[in-house]
């Protein structure tokens, strides 16, 4: 039994979720006909799902109902047995139940490995396990969505339906997952996208292809001039690579080899393919060779917000978190051995300070080792798997290691940051590569008048402005603080006979640079306050008779309310502390 459940248990939680993806199956197939199967278990946040071909199209509606029949399921307090049978058992049970795409999973299973069977009730599931003893040990859940979920992942395959549901071990962890989900939902940056007018995207362009609208483009050209001036000051020098290159170029990184699924098809020019590009470190490499390089030269810090486009599955697309072309904040440093302690530490620091300054406090990090399959020296590895630990604890950083899990070219880090309502999300990356040096032949000079191969870290702290700017939106649920936001403030005549001085308020306040407009319309103040608050401004400035009398304006703030009366020039200079401080 799970009485001794606590929300720190997680075995036990990932048990009973598992049992709930099970019991959910049960309760479809007792409220349905012809139910096929394919697969569930505990998804990665915090909840379950399992994947339905049905002749019944689900909808939300319908959900209430599995509820119910999962709650008999439950009431009936039903052990969960494993049954264990042999290959060919296995697959006369699954024929003789119709269960084809089960059928497909049994062939997945390797020799030798058992075939298990999970039995509560009249119902029994092809499932690896483990499960809870009784469906009774299953205390607290609710379903929460129905989603298309194509088979195995692929779009040429059935599209299956996707139940997800939640459950936690006590009532009070499960109504606080649900006030956050509601409070996610609330701050969705494709929703406030669209309420804001941020950004779009249009099937007329095409899927996760993003049109930036005049309000999102200030927000994110905020975004680049501070990263603009933070990676200058440092010591990073700025690149412009182009968007295409020859097929080559490709060939020679591995990208054709290994990645070419995901890169779009190929241009004639010149009797030649070129590919767009979907990484910037081959551009950054050829920068390098185009030159015999130093020790002297050394440490390189070059970076680039450089657009790369790649091929996502329609399926995977959501909003600007998964799109088909964006703008990574990608960086490559070239440097000594002896230099990639402190230049790594130095990254570590770097990409804290970043988003410090945009609100983030809550860091921790996954730090990836050498794979069983690698290139490179082990001397190598060991050398910058090194630097990356030490600039963790150098940091502070709370981290995990995931032995052996680093791509063949070398180990990473990846840095994750909490949002307001406590959402994880993993955005810089600070990985080794010892495959692009060796395959681009890359070198310097060293101290002894030989060539050597430099250490080349890829290197992105924002990710992609796109992502970022979707993060950015749903950790601020569209607020953003003065320093970001698109409007810092907006002027409000009372009626039309101060329509006048409003404009020249407004002058005056972007002669200041500041970003104000004037609301002109011809709706009562109290409707002009409203539809200001609704797009998240700041600061509103009021001005009636008395103000124009008075010379200053009343404050109306965001999030405060009536601030007063103030002088023109004092309310200027507050803004612009706050612009400055980035409160």
């Amino acid at each position: 039994m799970f009485a001794e459940l606590t929300e720190d248990t997680l075995l036990d939680l990932d048990r009973m979720r598992h049992s709930a993806a099970h019991i959910m199956a049960a309760a479809v197939c007792r409220l349905h006909e012809n139910v096929l199967l394919d697969i569930g278990g505990p998804s990665a946040d915090d909840g379950f799902y399992y994947d339905f071909d049905l002749s019944t199209r689900l909808s939300p509606e319908d959900l209430p109902a599995i509820e119910k029949e999962m709650a008999r399921l439950i009431a009936e307090d039903l052990p969960f047995e494993r049954v264990e049978m042999g290959r060919e058992e296995a697959r006369r049970e699954l024929e003789q139940r119709g269960q084809r795409y089960k059928l497909e999973r049994l062939a997945d299973i390797p020799a030798g490995e058992p075939i298990t069977f999970y039995r509560c009730g009249d119902f029994m599931d092809l499932c690896r396990g483990p499960h809870a003893e009784r469906t009774g040990d299953v205390k607290a859940f609710a379903l929460l969505s129905v989603a298309g979920s194509y088979y195995r992942g692929l779009e040429t395959n059935p599209m299956l339906q996707r139940v997800y549901g939640a459950a936690f071990a006590s009532k009070a962890g499960l109504d606080e997952h649900l006030r956050r989900l509601e409070e996610a939902r609330k701050r969705d940056h494709r929703r406030l996208g669209r309420e804001l007018d941020l950004f779009s995207i249009t099937d007329d362009v095409g899927p996760g292809l993003v049109h930036w609208h005049p309000k999102g483009a200030r927000v994110r050209c905020l975004i680049e001039d501070f990263w603009r001036r933070e990676h200058f000051a440092e010591g990073y020098d700025l690149l412009y690579t182009p968007h295409i290159g020859r097929s080559g170029l490709w060939e020679t990184s591995g990208h054709l080899g290994f990645y070419r699924e995901s890169m779009y098809s190929p241009m004639e020019i010149d009797s030649g393919q070129y590919f767009i590009k979907p990484m910037n470190c081959p551009f950054h490499i050829q920068i390098y060779k185009s030159g015999k390089r130093s020790y002297r030269e050394l440490p390189l810090r070059w970076a680039e917000l450089g657009t790369v486009y790649r091929y996502e599955k329609a399926g995977v697309l959501h909003g600007l978190f998964r799109v088909r072309g964006f703008t990574q904040d990608d960086a490559h440093i070239f440097c000594t051995p002896e230099q990639i302690e402190s230049e790594i530490r130095a990254t570590v620091r770097f990409a804290i300070r970043l988003f410090n300054a945009f609100g983030f406090k809550d860091f921790s990090a996954f730090l990836s080792t050498r794979p069983a399959k690698a290139i490179g020296e082990p001397g190598l590895w060991a050398h910058a798997t090194s630097a990356l630990e030490t600039a963790l604890k150098s940091e502070s950083l709370a981290y995990t290691v995931d032995e052996g899990g680093g791509a063949f070219y070398g180990p990473k880090v990846d840095i994750k940051m909490k949002d307001a309502i406590g959402r994880q999300w993993q955005m810089s990356t600070v990985q080794f590569d010892f495959n692009e040096p060796e395959r681009f032949d890359v070198s310097y000079v060293g101290e002894d008048g030989r060539e050597h191969r430099p250490f080349m870290v890829h290197r992105a702290l924002l990710g992609s402005l796109e992502r970022f700017f979707g993060v950015l939106v749903e950790h601020y649920g569209g607020a953003f603080p003065v320093w970001l936001a698109p409007l810092q403030a907006r002027v409000l005549p009372l009626t039309d006979r101060q329509a006048e001085r409003c404009r020249a308020v407004l002058g005056e306040l972007r002669a200041a640079g500041l970003r104000a407009d004037v609301d002109e319309s011809s709706g009562k103040i109290g409707a002009k306050i409203r539809t200001a608050q609704m797009e998240k401004i700041p600061y509103m400035l009021i001005l009636g008779p008395k103000e124009v009398e008075s010379g200053k304006v009343s404050v109306r703030g965001r999030a405060q309310g009536d601030l007063g009366a103030q002088a023109l020039p004092d309310f200027i200079a507050r803004l612009r502390d706050e612009d400055a401080r980035k409160i």
